[in-house]
């Protein structure tokens, strides 16, 4: 490790690392999030192959979770019990969630009759619970955890909001995957998610300078914000991309592209809104971070952990490419 790493750098670097692996999160299980809550819109052969697009990535994609949220205790340990005491209820309906998830996943594939009817309408559910806690942790982690009505309910709409990016991110995402008739049904779908994602990303711009005076300064500020600007116009270019490539004639990863386009800069922007506080206006993440020689430990075992993540999500998307035509999950 190189000695001359100081304190401002590490902490620097831990943020990265557990940006990137949030981001990644977001992105691949989002979509399969979104596949799941749009296993009623379908009939059972479709709903086959919609869990078939799927399962060979969807578990794998929650280890960007599970990283991220490990960075977060052993690099920000105070971040982390700030952070998660506030959302302790939140992310243990999100858990509750994930684990209908996972259980309806296995038991729908055995099970027959009306339990097998069951079992997608759990995964649905646990689908759209996971994504709905997900939506308001960020609602709530964006006004600094305030108190107030109003505060509980811009949660609860950023949280129905997630669920429709997830939603675009689901249906963009069987577009590249599957044809015919399901992949007609993908296109109309994806319209009404985009229209959500545009909905939550304006929420998020409104209230996180309404919510920090210090953010409000980082982005309404003379001549800062002309430069500035090009997130939310390539943000707006990326939106008209994605609508103008719901097309079968277009080819069909560009709306995918798209959506994770839209996520990436909105992910941008909020970083930019927040840093360098992990708790906004409370605690910065050189405030936050553990001691260096534990950072210093900690980013071996970060170089050898993340190379060997994202080399086998890599490769498992190289097997698994192309059209899914075979149900292979039911």
């Amino acid at each position: 490790m190189n000695p001359e790493l100081s304190s401002l750098d590490l902490p620097m670097i831990f943020a990265g690392l557990m940006g990137i692996s949030i981001l990644a999160y977001v992105v691949l299980d989002g979509y399969d999030l979104g596949v799941g809550m749009l296993m009623p819109a379908a009939t059972p052969d479709e709903q086959n192959l919609m869990v078939a697009s799927i399962g060979p990535f969807w578990d794998a994609n929650e280890t960007w979770l599970v990283l991220g949220i490990g960075l977060l205790l052993v690099a920000f340990p105070k971040a982390h019990g700030v952070v998660l005491g506030e959302l302790y209820l939140p992310v243990a309906v999100m858990l509750i969630g994930l684990m209908f998830r996972g259980v309806a996943f296995e038991f729908r594939m055995k099970a027959l009759g009306w339990h097998a009817e069951l079992w997608n309408w759990l995964f649905w559910f646990g689908s759209f619970v996971a994504s709905l806690a997900q939506g308001f942790m960020l609602g709530r982690y964006i006004t600094g955890f305030e108190s107030g009505f109003g505060y509980w309910m811009f949660a609860f709409i950023v949280g129905g909001s997630v669920c429709g990016g997830y939603v675009l991110l689901g249906a963009t995402w069987l577009v590249l995957r599957t044809e015919g008739e399901l992949q007609k049904k993908a296109y109309a779908w994806a319209k009404w998610g985009l229209l959500w994602v545009a909905l939550g990303v304006a929420l998020v711009s409104i209230a996180t300078p309404l919510a920090s005076a210090t953010v409000y300064d980082k982005w309404f500020n003379f001549p800062r914000i002309l430069w500035l600007m090009i997130l939310p116009m390539a943000s707006v270019a990326a939106g008209i991309w994605v609508w103008r490539s719901l097309r079968p004639e277009v080819a069909d990863w560009k709306p995918f592209a798209g959506a994770v386009a839209i996520y990436v800069l909105a992910f941008l922007g909020l970083a930019y809104s927040i840093f360098p506080y992990v708790v906004v206006d409370r605690m910065t993440i050189w405030d936050a971070a553990s001691h260096d020689s534990a950072l210093t430990f900690m980013l071996w075992g970060a170089a050898i952990v993340l190379p060997c993540i994202a080399g086998y999500t890599v490769f498992s998307y190289r097997v698994f490419r192309g059209k899914v035509r075979e149900a292979l999950y039911k």
